[in-house]
């Protein structure tokens, strides 16, 4: 099983907010482009997204399903690869101090997917999954990041400008005083 995992600095809520909008897919998983929405609200269990893989010259068309979705904390799809069959993929956020460790578990599923993994495959995904994490961690602890249309009109009714905190001691991230009751 292709497990990995990569401690995020933002909140457990921050790295939700990425993992919880359809239109950011395509900037943390490695590969897909074109995100096109097709059934349900992402990410509650049923809703899909559709997206399109470039290899070189070749375009597959590819869907990813929510089998699992536990609000703030777990998320659990089906990515669908064409002729090879479909791969279970299981996020896990864990709270971590004020940060948030990511947990990754990727394997075949269905179809002749199964058949071909091996050590080479496993290696193969270990570095999708170091590459994936990478950009996860980058949007979420980015004070600005892209956002989806409807982020961006809720957020400005609401006042939130979509920071995120920062790395311990960087600019706008929060320090803890002791013995001060505040941040």
């Amino acid at each position: 099983m292709a497990v990995r995992h990569r401690l995020i600095q933002a909140t457990p809520e921050a790295v939700w907010d990425v993992l919880a909008d359809g239109d950011l897919y395509v900037e943390w998983v490695v590969g897909p482009s074109e995100v096109t929405p097709r059934t349900g609200q992402w990410p509650q269990v049923g809703a899909t997204i559709a997206y399109e893989v470039r290899l070189g010259p070749l375009r597959l068309h590819n869907e990813t399903v929510v089998r699992h979705c536990v609000q703030g904390s777990e998320l659990e799809l089906e990515a669908k690869a064409g002729a090879l069959g479909t791969a279970r993929i299981a996020i896990e956020l864990r709270p971590w101090g004020e940060q948030c460790l990511v947990i990754v578990d990727e394997h075949p599923l269905r179809g002749p997917g199964g058949l071909v993994h091996n050590v080479g495959v496993e290696a193969l995904i270990q570095i999708r999954h170091r590459a994936m994490l990478a950009r996860l961690a980058k949007l979420c602890e980015s004070e600005t990041r892209p956002q989806s249309q409807s982020q961006s009109q809720s957020r400005s009714r609401s006042g939130d400008r979509g920071r995120r905190p920062g790395p311990s001691g960087a600019a706008g991230s929060v320090t803890h005083r002791p013995g001060t009751g505040r941040a």
